[in-house]
């Protein structure tokens, strides 16, 4: 009986011990800095395409690690290829027929100036003739006044050349007309062939840019990594179909890691961007991790229905995210930690 007794005290005594044990550590950690529980997340890359086709090549399985630049995955681009080629020759098409627009423009130009110079040499012609028979007509005019001592045959001579004058005049006066319906039409011409060389122009930007969109079609069809990361899925086998917009590879980038842990109101003070911050993680509980803390949340999460008392505030609590390099790679996204910040006292 007093065996069992001793037995029951010593039981007793350890388990005050170990109560008072638990006590004093709940206390230590109430007293100490302000933190909590949160969980690694890296940066998450998915990879999707704007085309429609099938799967043609698959170069990376998952939890591989890729460097930027590297290839992922290829699309069948048969048919945007095909596109390019087509593009290619309406733009080849294009190009030569501004280039008959031009020459045609030239060409017209080149007559317009000729049908000027024609106009301007026969008004000059006119002119002149115009003043060679006014000179004659008044020599003819003198000669009348003069009466019977002028032979008759000069006389003649004078008309005759008036008369002839007249005539060349009025030639050149048809001609210099229909020259100039010759330049208006060589203007019109002119005119015409300057609206074709702008429409081609036009067609050959129109070609540009089909060849520019199918390049860009052809470029969707081969799927590279954006940056050094973990492949951590790939959606897809060869010989899928896959839709646009589709994710066909998604990346985790653990370079730089966050993790996400809350604060409640009474504690909130204790946090603000740029604060240092201290992460333990449960798979290297000897190692401490600095980060810092990027965000607080504005608004609280967890709210109470209703808030009236010291303890419904209190039960508030508000989203800090932390930043933290992770060059050596040793915290992998879904690990628990435990975040303090240094300096801070509940």
């Amino acid at each position: 009986m007093r065996r069992i007794a001793g037995v029951l005290a010593v039981l007793t005594l350890v388990l005050s011990g170990l109560l008072a044990l638990r006590l004093h550590a709940q206390q230590a950690e109430l007293r100490g800095p302000s933190g909590g529980s949160g969980e690694i997340e890296g940066t998450e890359i998915n990879l999707s395409s704007r085309i429609s086709a099938r799967v043609e090549k698959v170069s990376v399985q998952k939890g591989a690690t890729v460097k930027k630049g590297e290839l992922l995955l290829a699309l069948d681009c048969a048919d945007p290829r095909a596109q390019i080629h087509d593009a290619e020759a309406r733009l080849a098409s294009a190009r030569a027929q501004a280039k008959a627009a031009l020459a045609s423009a030239d060409a017209t130009r080149t007559q317009q100036v000729a049908a000027s110079q024609s106009i301007a040499a026969s008004k000059a012609q006119a002119s002149a003739l115009e003043a060679q028979r006014d000179a004659t007509q008044r020599q003819a005019a003198r000669l009348e006044a003069v009466g019977d001592d002028v032979a008759f045959s000069s006389r003649d001579q004078l008309r005759f050349s008036v008369i002839g004058l007249e005539s060349q005049l009025a030639a050149a006066q048809a001609s210099s007309a229909v020259t100039g319906e010759h330049a208006k039409a060589a203007i019109a011409q002119t005119r015409a062939a300057i609206a074709q060389a702008e429409a081609a122009d036009a067609t050959i930007g129109a070609a540009e840019a089909a060849l520019e969109r199918a390049q860009l079609l052809v470029a969707e069809c081969e799927v590279h990594a954006p940056r050094d990361a973990f492949v951590e899925d790939v959606p897809f086998e060869l010989g899928e179909l896959v839709s646009p917009g589709a994710t066909l590879v998604k990346l985790i980038d653990l370079a730089e890691v966050k993790a996400t842990f809350y604060l409640p109101n009474a504690e909130l003070a204790a946090a603000r961007t740029g604060v240092k911050a201290i992460v333990v993680a449960d798979a290297w509980p000897e190692l401490r991790f600095e980060g810092t803390v990027r965000t607080v949340a504005l608004k609280a999460e967890f709210t109470p229905r209703n808030i009236q008392t010291r303890t419904d505030r209190d039960r508030l609590v508000y989203p800090v995210e932390v930043v933290l390099p992770n060059p050596d790679g040793k915290l992998r996204a879904g690990m628990p930690v435990q975040v303090q910040l240094p300096g801070t006292e509940r």
